[in-house]
């Protein structure tokens, strides 16, 4: 499944919000600097879908805030 997400990092906490479009905005407390907030992101949904982290994989986006996710 691929899913469309929203990245607002050095948010006050971690968190998972469903959009009006359909799309996921996950705010991680991680700054934007080496990989640190998409580490964040992994471990955040992962816990959100139940999923294994590696299970979860951002396909396109990994320097920008709207990222397109695959779980499998």
């Amino acid at each position: 499944m691929k899913v469309s997400i929203t990245v607002k990092a050095n948010a006050r906490k971690n968190e998972v919000r469903v959009r009006e479009d359909g799309g996921l905005l996950v705010l991680v407390t991680s700054p934007p600097v080496e990989g640190k907030a998409n580490k964040k992101v992994v471990e955040i949904l992962a816990e959100y879908f139940g999923k294994p982290k590696s299970s979860i994989g951002i396909i396109s986006g990994k320097s920008a805030k709207h990222k397109i996710v695959e779980i499998q």
